[in-house]
């Protein structure tokens, strides 16, 4: 079944659309409840009252990672639909899920609308917002990159040897250095002999 046409699966629902509705640049809505507030009739009405023509609905926890209405409505939207939602902690449980939910949302060209904060990336002025979550995860990407160099440097000060770890100590070595050298045994053997690969003698021996 086609983007376009409807289809009621889970508990996702369909309002004011015909199920063999065509037409282009959808409104989306995703509401959800946790489960000691059942009740969304709520967001779903303010949903349908901005225009949603599709309504995925969902009973969950925003501690929880596996939320599949959610996994649903984001793979429904094409390029040019609209994803709505009552408040933006409805659609993430982090700072950090909603960023990476936003600017992937932009990538494909879908605009975004948290009616409660009054977010409407379909204006041009809302457009902004694009670029203000695509700058907080560059940010968070680069104080992730401080912080893993600062940790590398860290322990190389404290004397920590960093990578992967010798396979061979160093009279192992001078055992392989010394048979590659009478030739007595081939770097297949020499590698079986030692319990190693011969990548790894290889690389010992440079």
């Amino acid at each position: 079944m086609s983007h376009k046409q409807s289809q009621n699966t889970g508990v996702s629902k369909l309002y004011g659309i015909s199920i063999f509705e065509t037409e282009s640049d959808l409104r989306v809505g995703y509401a959800r409840v946790s489960t000691r507030d059942q009740n969304s009739e709520l967001q779903t009405t303010t949903l349908t009252d901005a225009g949603c023509e599709r309504i995925f609905e969902e009973s969950a926890s925003g501690a929880l990672k596996n939320r599949p209405q959610l996994k649903e409505a984001l793979s429904f939207l094409r390029e040019g639909d609209t994803l709505v939602v009552w408040k933006l902690d409805r659609l993430a449980r982090s700072l950090r899920q909603l960023i990476e939910t936003v600017e992937d949302l932009h990538e494909r060209g879908i605009s975004f609308i948290s009616l409660t904060e009054n977010i409407d990336t379909t204006t041009p002025g809302g457009k902004m917002i694009f670029h203000v979550f695509g700058a907080l995860a560059e940010f968070e990407r680069e104080l992730i990159r401080e912080r893993t160099n600062a940790g590398l440097k860290a322990a190389k000060d404290r004397g920590v040897k960093l990578g992967r770890p010798r396979s061979l100590d160093d009279d192992q070595i001078a055992i392989a250095r010394s048979l590659k050298a009478a030739g007595s045994m081939t770097s297949a053997q020499i590698a079986e002999h030692l319990g190693i690969s011969r990548p790894t003698l290889y690389r010992l021996l440079g």
